[in-house]
């Protein structure tokens, strides 16, 4: 199996891509650390692929919480010994048009989609570091490139994320730690369900392939960057969004 005894953190694992992240690697041999701050929907995520004859263990963490995010990692590392994948995937939005943005609606999207990577990627680099190995894949957005009405602050975290993915692969690319993002468009989740009939239908007429993407497509392109066979790549993007951005 590709990742027998490999120890992968996969931060909103619960649901979502991440959860279809979290499945892909448990298929294929790892042990799966799950987190999130909702722990009853991590320990059914963890409870169906254990179930399946993977491995799965739910953590509650807040990625927003720098104290949280150090706890959390000292135990992964206590119980497994190592880390060697982490997917940072956690993530909110709090849309709404620049006049009517309130500081908390960007503050708490800032940190929840970049302080939070950036925390997670703090803590588990300098163990990657000790074992010369590590696979670090972060979950950018198409509207970090392209930019989205009611969302400055989605847009802006997201491609700050960019940035820290591509400061962080030029650090510690002589470490044998790879870093890289992947960059979905409009996918089937949570997050696009709440957006209403009326936006669905206008995104897919700006979706060349004409429906929105699976989470398990993404979850196909963040298993390669994490892969072994991914260890010249480092510092970029791969886009999974249906062609509507290129």
């Amino acid at each position: 199996m590709l990742w027998k005894d490999s120890v992968a953190l996969v931060t909103g694992g619960g649901r979502g891509i991440g959860k279809a992240v979290a499945e892909a690697l448990c298929a294929r041999g790892a042990w799966v650390f799950l987190c999130s701050r909702d722990l009853a929907t991590l320990q059914a995520a963890a409870d169906e692929m254990n179930s399946a004859g993977g491995r799965a263990t739910p953590l509650q963490m807040d990625v927003r919480r720098a104290e949280e995010v150090r706890l959390t990692v000292e135990r992964i590392l206590g119980e497994a010994g190592q880390i060697d994948i982490l997917i940072n995937n956690a993530g909110i939005r709090r849309d709404r048009l620049l006049v009517r943005m309130r500081d908390e609606d960007w503050q708490e999207v800032l940190e929840a989609n970049l302080s939070g990577s950036f925390f997670c990627i703090r803590r588990v680099v300098p163990s990657m570091s000790r074992r010369r190995y590590g696979r670090i894949v972060n979950m950018v957005s198409v509207v970090g490139f392209t930019g989205n009405p009611g969302q400055a602050n989605y847009s802006a975290a997201k491609a700050g994320l960019l940035g820290l993915t591509r400061s962080v692969a030029r650090e510690y690319a002589g470490r044998g730690i790879t870093v890289n993002a992947v960059a979905p468009g409009f996918i089937e989740t949570d997050m696009t369900l709440d957006l209403g009939e009326p936006v669905r239908q206008e995104i897919l007429r700006s979706v060349p392939m004409g429906r929105l993407g699976t989470p398990l497509e993404v979850a196909h392109a963040v298993l390669f960057l994490a892969s072994p066979e991914a260890g010249y790549i480092t510092g970029q993007v791969v886009h999974v969004n249906g062609g509507l951005y290129a």
